[in-house]
């Protein structure tokens, strides 16, 4: 079962956007939470993440099943890189290819040079989430993807880039799983036998 909550609940904790996608579905008291509940929340996920500014127009149609279909299938090339095994890539491979922005080259007039302009689609679905599956291929193919682990807590279902210095960490957040995990491993030691 899962329950909706709003887009700022959603954690980012991952270290890289693709990530912090997928935990935008996440656990609280064994339930699962998910704060992509309409089109407006998949917007404000992708402006709060800092790939989307300003959008003043219509939504796509099918934003909220895309960004969700699209999070899911993420969420399982993750979980196929970790595990070296082959996964279903066309969801990932439709949202880069039709939502791919277009570049052009400008003339700038107040610099008087030419300039790079990328123009990201934001009239289909996947215009507007092709930051992300972008963000997931160079993840996904990067020499430090070894390093991406999932929460170690017993009941939570984060994913994150360990990118500390040693590459020991165990947790999403030490402040939320790690204390409690702590904790938890500390009244066990502490139980009469």
């Amino acid at each position: 079962m899962t329950s909706e909550c709003s887009v700022t609940d959603a954690p980012f904790l991952g270290d890289n956007l693709a990530l912090d996608f997928i935990n935008s579905e996440y656990m609280v008291d064994g339930q699962r939470q998910d704060s992509l509940t309409s089109e407006q929340s998949v917007v404000s996920w992708l402006e709060r993440a800092g790939v989307l500014h300003n959008i003043n127009q219509q939504l796509p149609e099918g934003l909220l099943a895309e960004a969700r279909e699209f999070r899911d299938t993420a969420r399982m090339i993750v979980h196929a890189a970790m595990n070296s095994i082959p996964v279903d890539l066309t969801v990932i491979n439709r949202v880069l290819l039709t939502g791919q922005p277009v570049t052009k080259l400008e003339w700038d007039g107040d610099m008087q040079q030419f300039r790079t302009a990328v123009n990201q689609t934001s009239d289909s679905p996947s215009g507007l989430l092709w930051p992300v599956a972008d963000a997931l291929v160079s993840l996904v193919t990067s020499d430090k993807f070894r390093f991406v682990r999932q929460c170690e807590a017993d009941d939570c279902i984060l994913l994150f880039h360990d990118l500390s210095k040693s590459h020991r960490r165990r947790w999403c957040s030490m402040a939320t799983c790690g204390n409690r995990m702590k904790v938890a491993a500390f009244r066990s030691r502490k139980k009469p036998v």
